[in-house]
């Protein structure tokens, strides 16, 4: 792994901080295990995302931004009630994005538990582009298609979770996010575990990251989803880092997926 790389979709549970009602039991990945994760990886570098159990309770996450030291960067949730002050101690502290969710709940039923849906995107924009921040989105691969539109006029850079979640690379929703990355419109995650459908292994999710890589090496990122709630059996992280570089099997591009694009992206410091 090239020096200063990032993984750039994680999160960090910690039993001092109290968790709200979760839709998974709540895993071992307090921020001591989450620097053994990366160390594991050899990813100096990580981006923690907000998990659902926390809900609007940010204390975990900046605890660990923390004691990272400069080493992390948090993606939290927030609508438009959420005042300036607070978002200038969350920014002082390393949070760089929000994240949006129309991703539905396990089993149907609305929204998946604590996200926070697009609408509140619409209003909060003016108030991230003065923070230079990011929407990260979690969403099917339609959804996302329907939803860009609107999104990307608003100035600030939308990232688009887990490959996008298409259904397959020949997906026509797939496609429409295919040529917003070429333009520049997106940014995507290449988080290989949250995708198969129907047990499918990892392996028949190449075609979808070599052509997230052919359309735009510098609108992409990494990211392991660790510590993989609500996966059983979890998937193995060194495995799908393998898989990613093996795939990629470019030096020069693994470097700007992993080291430059994250590091621009969230302001991570030389």
């Amino acid at each position: 792994m090239p020096d200063g790389a990032c993984d750039a979709h994680t999160h960090v549970f910690d039993p001092r901080f109290v968790a709200g009602p979760s839709p998974y039991a709540l895993p071992d990945a307090t921020f001591a295990v989450h620097a053994g994760h990366r160390a594991t990886l050899g990813t100096r570098r990580a981006v923690l995302v907000q998990p659902a159990p926390y809900g609007r309770d940010p204390a975990c996450l900046l605890d660990a931004l923390h004691q990272g030291q400069g080493a992390l960067r948090g993606v939290m949730i927030a609508d438009e009630a959420v005042t300036d002050a607070t978002l200038e101690l969350w920014h002082a502290a390393g949070v760089r994005a929000l994240r949006f969710v129309e991703m539905a709940a396990p089993g149907g039923g609305g929204r998946y538990p604590g996200g926070i849906g697009v609408e509140a995107l619409h209003a909060l924009a003016p108030r991230l582009r003065a923070l230079g921040w990011q929407a990260h989105l979690w969403a099917s691969a339609a959804q996302s298609a329907a939803l860009l539109p609107a999104l990307i006029p608003l100035g600030v850079p939308i990232v688009l979770d887990h490959l996008g979640m298409p259904e397959s690379v020949a997906d026509p929703a797939f496609a429409r996010l295919i040529a917003h990355l070429r333009d520049g419109d997106i940014w995507v995650k290449l988080t290989l575990c949250r995708v198969p459908r129907g047990g499918l292994p990892i392996a028949a999710l190449r075609p979808l990251q070599d052509a997230l890589v052919a359309a735009n090496p510098d609108h992409l990122l990494w990211g392991s989803d660790w510590p993989h709630v609500r996966m059983d059996p979890a998937p193995d992280a060194v495995h799908l880092r393998d898989t990613f570089l093996d795939w990629i099997g470019d030096d020069a591009i693994t470097r700007r997926i992993l080291v430059d694009n994250p590091a621009r992206l969230f302001d991570f410091d030389a």
